[in-house]
């Protein structure tokens, strides 16, 4: 069972990220990457079963590292990305936290999301849940797997909702 304080400290610590996101402070979210993070966005395969392993079934996102990502900031930064230029205005919401010791001293945090995304006048909602694996970095956290779940997969138009 974990403790009071170390609930609240991951809390401030989603909080935080989902912060640099909705900032577009986008150095600040990439330090909270470990150079490892893997981060997988899955593909539904049917109404109730998505895919489990990007190495062998369709994801709508698999970056292998922190790379990835970085390549995603470089994009957002230079216009080349055609889904979020303009770059929407957003509100990432996390609840629902849930943690886990893991045997290697990591941390699995489970949390809920919605995000709120607006550009060119259109208005979108996005929501899931996302799995974190957590590795200790001093008083706080590297993130060194997102596993994010899309709960309404069907997007009206290629749009940049999974920061968080």
């Amino acid at each position: 069972m974990m403790n009071a304080e170390l609930q609240y400290r991951v809390e401030q610590f989603f909080y935080l990220l989902s912060e640099h996101c909705d900032n577009q402070d986008w150095d600040a979210y990439l330090d909270l990457f470990s150079e490892d993070s893997e981060f997988h966005l899955p593909q539904w395969d049917s109404e109730h079963v998505y895919t489990t392993d990007p190495k062998k079934g369709m994801s709508l996102i698999y970056y292998a590292n922190r790379g990835g990502l970085e390549d995603r900031v470089f994009r957002l930064r230079t216009g080349k990305a055609a889904s979020a230029t303009p770059l929407p205005r957003t509100v990432h919401l996390v609840n629902n936290l849930r943690l886990q010791a893991l045997p290697d001293g990591d941390l699995q945090a489970r949390v809920n999301w919605h995000t709120l995304f607006h550009r060119l006048q259109v208005s979108e909602a996005f929501f899931g849940y996302a799995t974190y694996t957590l590795r200790a970095a001093g008083d706080s956290w590297k993130i060194s797997r997102k596993h994010v779940v899309l709960l309404n997969d069907t997007i009206n138009s290629v749009l940049d909702f999974y920061h968080l």
